[in-house]
């Protein structure tokens, strides 16, 4: 299906772009043709998902790929506990889809509107210090090269590129099908909670340690955190989950509805930020169940916001958080959007955050409606000098000459980009600043 170019824009509304042509490819093949005639055309073409970067990762000039058509099950093969799906399925459909099988991710983020292809191909990831980003969960992936040839990847057929082609940046050539390794469904025991953020500090390597899943988020201007520790447990464990008025108040009602009235009050008079931040401290996130896996991990996010985040390594995140505390106290911002710090597992994809080392993440925010630029810049500093990596869908202003000294195996990713994509068919401006034009 193709139609004239309309104005697409992302989630968090920092990119937008008219494309010449939109496509909504609805198999393998409508993808392959999609490409040949982009190549003969002269135009880039890009693939996108459900707009959640905050970057211009996804931004397509020449041709857009919309995916959500080539959404579904492949294939299943229940002895190994794996899966194939098309790459323009939602995250939050495969619960649904693995559940036949008595299968789940092993790991999710906090939110899960994205696509498969997106989130593996910009280093989504969720906590926990011994689970690795959503792309460390690839097994196998196949990929429409700018040939329009098929390229099959996994352990029997061209395993060395693996690492790299799961998480490809869109780099690469159109993600197709994506071949998870799933464990035994799970549920998860949730335990969230206010603390003295002193406390949470103090005590932070340990919790992080003990912990299957761990994170916090600190409300700026209060001396309070939100912490969030999930316990894995066996598929047959009783479940308790929220009642769903609880969710409702909790999720729809504080989480979205108070939040929006919150941001925008705040906007339009900063100094109620601080009493405003104090209340949500109180109110927000104070709840103990359990439930299935996946409607535990994520949460529903209504309020736009604008993101950017690094991952440190692990030792340094203490003093990277303390630096951004001092920083916002100096400089008399008023932020009204907690900050999210998470860990991760060290992992082998070329370009992933945690790449070769355990990897905290500390995530600043800031309301759509307001402009983060000060904001993002200064704690983007912090973390350079703290050895910090950018996540790659989140807004950040690094070019490859910084990313080349942050990343052991950025060159042999270029090299690889310019042996499938020699004449930059999937190129953009992003792609050409992270990665050289």
């Amino acid at each position: 299906m193709t139609r004239p170019g309309g104005v697409w824009r992302n989630w968090g509304r920092s990119e937008s772009v008219r494309p010449q042509r939109i496509e909504f490819p609805r198999t393998v093949e409508a993808v392959q043709r999609a490409v040949v005639a982009a190549s003969v055309r002269g135009l880039p073409i890009k693939a996108v998902g459900a707009g959640h970067s905050f970057t211009g990762i996804a931004v397509a000039p020449g041709v857009l790929l919309e995916l959500r058509d080539l959404s579904g099950l492949v294939s299943v093969d229940a002895e190994r506990k794996r899966v194939t799906v098309l790459a323009g399925t939602r995250l939050h459909q495969i619960p649904a889809l693995l559940a036949p099988y008595g299968l789940a991710m092993e790991n999710l983020g906090d939110i899960d509107r994205q696509s498969v292809a997106g989130a593996i191909s910009t280093g989504t990831h969720g906590t926990g210090a011994r689970f690795g980003g959503i792309a460390t969960q690839v097994v196998g992936a196949t990929l429409v090269t700018a040939s329009g040839e098929l390229l099959r990847i996994d352990e029997s057929e061209n395993a060395e590129l693996l690492p790299a082609v799961a998480l490809g940046l869109g780099a690469l050539g159109i993600l197709v099908e994506v071949t998870l390794q799933c464990v035994p469904a799970f549920v998860l025991h949730a335990l969230e909670q206010p603390e003295t953020l002193e406390v949470v500090l103090a005590g932070l390597d340990d919790r992080v340690a003990a912990a299957d899943h761990f994170e916090f988020y600190w409300f700026p201007h209060t001396d309070r955190a939100m912490t969030k520790t999930n316990t894995r447990l066996p598929e047959s464990a009783p479940r308790h989950p929220l009642s769903p008025v609880g969710k409702w108040i909790d999720d729809a009602f504080v989480g979205s509805g108070l939040h929006q009235v919150a941001c925008t009050t705040g906007k339009l008079i900063p100094g109620l930020v601080p009493p405003i931040n104090r209340l949500s401290a109180k109110v927000w996130g104070d709840r103990e169940f359990t439930d299935g896996s996946a409607r535990v991990f994520a949460t529903s996010r209504s309020v736009r916001f604008r993101e950017m985040e690094y991952a440190l390594p692990v030792e340094n995140v203490r003093p990277a958080f303390d630096a951004l505390r001092s920083l916002i106290d100096e400089r008399g911002w008023r932020i009204g959007f907690p900050v999210e710090v998470r860990f991760a597992a060290a992992d082998d994809r070329w370009l992933s955050t945690a790449h070769g080392r355990a990897s905290g993440y500390i995530a600043v925010h800031r309301y759509w409606r307001d402009d983060p630029t000060e904001y993002f810049e200064a704690v983007e500093q912090i973390m350079l000098g703290y050895g910090g990596r950018p996540h790659w869908g989140k807004m950040h202003t690094l070019g490859a000459d910084v990313l080349r000294e942050r990343y052991p195996r950025f060159d042999d990713f270029v090299a690889l980009r310019d042996r499938l994509d020699p004449e930059r068919l999937f190129r953009n401006a992003y792609l050409d600043r992270v990665l050289g034009g």
